[in-house]
């Protein structure tokens, strides 16, 4: 069980610390969050790559199997 703060200092350095480690979370969120935007436009990019290459194929397709006048 932790202690109780008896005074007004005691509990002021308690929630400096409380402050202290919301702050470090912060910052190991915000950095979570900058390493997850570089996965998503990688991610983004193959998608897109990949349905470029099924574009082109159909389109290919097309081109060839037309009627020729």
């Amino acid at each position: 069980m932790a202690m109780e703060p008896r005074t007004t200092r005691e509990k002021l350095l308690s929630l400096y610390g409380h402050i202290k480690g919301v702050k470090k979370d912060i910052a190991n969120m915000h950095d979570c969050i900058e390493n997850l935007g570089g996965k998503i436009d990688k991610i983004y990019w193959v998608l897109l790559a990949a349905v470029g290459a099924v574009a082109y194929l159909v389109i290919d397709k097309l081109i060839w199997s037309w009627p020729q006048i």
